[in-house]
């Protein structure tokens, strides 16, 4: 009698074990000689020494799929396990995976461009309207290189520009108050990486989402940093920012120049970087524009719309 333990780490195993434990199910029918018994993401096997090793195996592969894929079909867990499918590498163009197992990737030649821009480049501008993807894919492109680990954490970064609203007037502590101008950053972790994982990643600093103004003082070191709303920042905050890249790290800035929401009289950091540091190598810059939008298809009207009247506006001065 042999007895081991398997931890399934860095994925999600509720997508491991299947809704109702049905993917455990046919792993103990196609292992009878094993008694499996599995608790949060830890896995007990007791038995045969042979199919244990054969267990292990293919645990593995399995576990190796769930990380790449986030999701695990019956089908495919037979043919892992049966030996017919062991190639599971993610298909030349696709980011990742998101939780619901749908392949984030480029849908547009100017987010393809991105993509191409962020491999080639140290630091990346991404400009453009409201749902051209830039801080979504931004994430992807983050989270990617966590899981392959060319980079040990994410450091993402939002400048907290009030719109209407005064920090002070909103309830609680510092954090419930700054959380707010943070969760479009959450909601594209939440969409690419199981939750538990997410919530250990963030205990352990892994992934560290925090205001503009905590980044003072610090070197960024083997990391992708994101500083996302970054037309909502003054000259000396992208300035100070930019600075912090420390060795082994890849920065991207996005920015959306149509919603700066500083004082009339305050220029945006974001404009006075792009005209001063255009022509650095290593610097890369994209501009997306409205036929990239990959939100509702209203989102492009809206953003149009608001073009056109700001163009009518500034013909008539």
């Amino acid at each position: 009698m042999t007895e081991k333990h398997i931890v399934l780490e860095d994925i999600d195993p509720v997508v491991f074990f299947g809704i109702g434990n049905q993917n455990l199910q046919i792993l103990r029918s196609l292992f009878p000689k094993l008694r499996i018994v599995a608790r949060d993401n830890v896995i007990r096997v007791i038995g045969d020494a042979e199919q244990m090793t054969a267990f292990e195996n293919s645990c593995e592969r399995l576990r190796s799929h769930v990380h790449n894929f986030n999701s695990l079909s019956e089908e495919v867990l037979l043919d892992i396990v049966k030996g017919k499918r062991t190639g599971d590498g993610i298909p030349e163009g696709v980011i990742c995976y998101s939780m619901s197992g749908r392949a984030i990737k480029p849908r547009t030649e100017n987010q393809e461009l991105l993509v191409k821009t962020f491999n080639d480049n140290d630091m990346v501008f991404a400009v453009g309207p409201a749902g051209t993807g830039k801080t979504y894919l931004s994430i992807a492109l983050a989270v990617k290189a966590l899981k392959e680990k060319t980079a040990k954490k994410i450091i993402l970064s939002r400048p907290a520009v009030e719109a209407g609203e005064k920090l002070g007037f909103l309830p609680g502590d510092m954090k419930d108050k700054i959380d707010p101008y943070l969760q479009p950053l959450y909601d594209a972790l939440e969409d690419m990486l199981p939750q538990v994982k997410l919530q250990d990643m963030m205990e352990k600093h892994v992934i560290q989402i925090a205001p503009l103004a905590f980044m003072r003082g610090r070197t960024l070191s083997d990391a992708i940093v994101i500083l996302d709303e970054a037309q909502n920042t003054t000259p000396q905050q992208i300035k100070m920012f930019l600075t912090r890249m420390g060795w082994n790290t890849k920065m991207i800035i996005t920015g959306d120049m149509t919603q700066v929401d500083l004082p009339s009289s305050q220029k945006s950091g974001l404009v006075e970087a792009l005209h001063i540091l255009k022509d650095i190598s290593g610097i890369g810059i994209v501009e997306l524009n409205d036929k990239d939008i990959v939100r509702h298809k209203l989102v492009t009207k809206i953003v149009n719309a608001f073009k056109k009247a700001q163009e009518e506006k500034q013909s008539n001065h």
